[in-house]
């Protein structure tokens, strides 16, 4: 017998993760080619608060682990896209997404998770924001210059 499937929780994290001069890393989704992202990731049971979400997140996406994480306490609540709703408890419909910074010295090549991102890109900040295909992403990118931790 098959043990039941366990649902996403409806709680994750978006790291913008950047350079002192606003460098920004986008990550291209291995099954959705052309679209462009921050780390993301759901929270899970195991993860003793958010900022643990977080650096879980940073490590299994990108390999980075030293950095300045930094919590911009910022939730954005969003309508789960319909095509992705059957990993969630079937009455769950919204997720909410805890934005962090994360700066690093300078522009460093991530160690990919095959599975989850197949390229990786640097961009100025103003061009990260017009490739990402998430609204919040582009929202919490147009912050950067604001939260940047120098």
């Amino acid at each position: 017998m098959l043990p039941p499937m366990a649902f996403k929780l409806p709680e994750s994290v978006l790291v913008v993760v950047h350079t002192p001069a606003l460098d920004v890393l986008l990550l291209e989704r291995a099954r959705q080619p052309g679209f462009w992202q921050s780390v993301t990731g759901s929270r899970e049971p195991n993860d003793p608060d958010l900022v643990a979400t977080a650096r879980r997140e940073l490590l299994e996406e990108t390999g980075l682990s030293a950095g300045t994480l930094t919590d911009w306490r910022l939730a954005n609540r969003y309508e789960i896209w319909p095509q992705w709703r059957v990993r969630y408890a079937p009455d769950v419909t919204h997720n909410t997404e805890h934005v962090f910074g994360f700066l690093v010295p300078q522009v460093i090549a991530a160690t990919l998770d095959a599975t989850e991102h197949t390229a990786q890109l640097w961009l100025p900040w103003q061009e990260a924001m017009k490739k990402v295909f998430s609204p919040t992403n582009r929202d919490a990118i147009g912050q950067l210059p604001q939260r940047a931790v120098a």
